[in-house]
């Protein structure tokens, strides 16, 4: 990806979001544009309008942690937000976004098998592993079946993004839709910044980016955010609506690969659906079995 052009791009859509009332500055009746200035910006954050204007061309290579953190003051980075500009910066220095080996192109990576033996010991929730790229590489037995529209059969690899973008079958699991297609490609956007080099990555939104318009409208927004925590609504195909919590766990011996976990709050109607999924996922496992014990 093109460093410079990310940066112009970056800091460009963050200077159009903030409005002078966010920023507390007076301006007349017959402004043209709803965003900042170049010199309103370089003003807030106390440097010269050509040094910030440098700056925004996407010459950002050397610029001091102390100037970064005035234009994120500047134009009100969240966090997420801030982190990313920082990763965009060691990027033009050179200087690795966050110590992680590089990945190599393709297939992505089979879990351990401790990881594999810690996912099938959470029972009452759904887990599975992601990694940058959002395969899914691991999953427990009651994720199997919440994910079943996702992973379907054959041992291949699900991916999150291709079926959020490419599979119509995603507009009905999630209920949600246009919010979970900008949370996918927002994160996307802050990994990208992370590790730059990642080819697979790169293949992965320029697929993307080719066959849905969505897509490539929400990656040019150039918007950054990080999983963390929250609620989000399914509607599954055997148990129908379901709300779940979601929380976000590091695998600290994967750099970059996160565990997801899923569960309903306890005595909900969520709560119960995934236990009935859950019965019916087992249910499958033994008639699946079965059937393979057969031929």
């Amino acid at each position: 990806m093109d460093n410079r052009a990310e940066v112009r791009e970056f800091l460009m859509t963050r200077r159009a979001r903030v409005t002078p009332d966010d920023a507390g500055i007076t301006v007349g009746t017959n402004r043209r544009v709803a965003g900042l200035r170049r010199s309103e910006v370089a003003d807030l954050a106390g440097m010269s309008v050509e040094y910030y204007a440098k700056l925004e061309r996407g010459a950002i290579a050397g610029a001091s942690s102390s100037i970064l953190d005035a234009v994120a003051r500047a134009l009100q980075l969240d966090d997420t937000e801030r982190a990313h500009l920082l990763d965009l910066a060691r990027a033009a220095d050179g200087i690795p976004t966050s110590g992680r080996p590089r990945r190599r192109a393709g297939k992505a990576a089979a879990a351990r098998p401790s990881l594999e033996w810690a996912l099938s010991a959470i029972t009452d929730a759904v887990a599975f592993v992601r990694d940058p790229r959002q395969n899914i590489i691991a999953v427990n037995e009651l994720g199997q079946a919440f994910y079943s529209p996702i992973i379907g059969d054959g041992g291949r690899t699900p991916n999150l993004a291709r079926f959020q973008f490419l599979d119509p079958a995603a507009h009905d699991f999630y209920p949600d839709w246009d919010l979970f297609a900008g949370m996918c490609v927002a994160i996307m956007r802050a990994e990208a910044g992370r590790d730059p080099h990642d080819k697979a990555l790169q293949d992965l939104v320029g697929e993307l980016s080719t066959r849905s318009e969505v897509f490539r409208r929400l990656w040019a927004a150039h918007d950054v955010r990080s999983h963390g925590a929250g609620t989000k609504r399914f509607h599954h195909p055997i148990v129908g609506e379901i709300t779940l919590a979601y929380e976000e766990l590091a695998v600290t011996a994967e750099p970059g690969n996160v565990l997801m976990m899923y569960t309903a709050e306890p005595g909900s109607p969520s709560a119960e659906r995934l236990r009935l999924l859950a019965s019916w996922g087992a249910a499958n496992t033994v008639d699946t079995g079965n059937a393979e014990a057969t031929r």
